[in-house]
């Protein structure tokens, strides 16, 4: 179907990608944003999550706008917070930094909540924000350097990645999984559907 509208993932991150593929949809661009990323003082896990994917949409429409072939696009966004009650931890870049958030998030619950912004190709714009409840194991020294060790955690929120190694320390989890790797499906196709983008089902 040549007429299919295309869409943009306002995004470099290749599980985002993945989990869009995993729904039976494609991007026809990425056009991750460099946006500051930083907590507002005093603001709430839930606020960031929805400011910031709403920045990255707007972002990514403003350099869109500016390509004939990327008029009228579907522009897709999301933004994953980790947070432990109203304390927001980082996207791991550092060693130290992970191992801070793995001791945090040892033996205790915390929520990751993902933003989700939609901007149609008449530029209205679409909001979520999904939940979803996770709790650790008790972590120990071992089950942390051997983490550490994989490289897995850097650049994730919380320095963690349920997909990978991190998933044996999921005691319980309530809510969306793919919510927790960074693009809820559920709530993103139907978003992508209810604006008339062509998804399955």
């Amino acid at each position: 179907m040549t007429d299919r509208p295309k869409l943009i993932l306002a995004s470099g991150s290749p599980r985002r990608v993945a989990l869009l593929n995993q729904a039976g949809l494609d991007a026809d661009m990425l056009l991750p944003t460099e946006i500051d990323e930083m907590p507002k003082k005093g603001e709430r896990p839930r606020v960031l999550a929805t400011r910031l994917a709403r920045a990255k949409a707007e972002a990514a429409l403003v350099t869109a706008s500016r390509d004939q072939k990327l008029k009228g696009s579907y522009i897709l966004a999301a933004d994953t917070v980790v947070a432990v009650g109203s304390r927001i931890l980082p996207k791991t870049e550092l060693e130290d930094e992970a191992a801070q958030c793995l001791r945090l998030l040892s033996g205790r619950s915390h929520r990751v909540y993902t933003g989700v912004a939609l901007i149609t190709p008449k530029e209205k714009l679409r909001e979520r924000l999904i939940e979803t409840r996770v709790r650790f194991k008790r972590l120990s020294k071992q089950d942390i350097a051997h983490y550490l060790a994989s490289g897995e955690w850097r650049g994730k929120a919380g320095g963690y990645a349920i997909q990978g190694l991190a998933g044996t320390f999921v005691v319980k989890l309530i809510g969306s999984y793919t919510n927790v790797v960074g693009l809820p499906l559920y709530e993103t196709t139907n978003l992508l559907g209810g604006e008339g983008y062509p998804v399955m089902g």
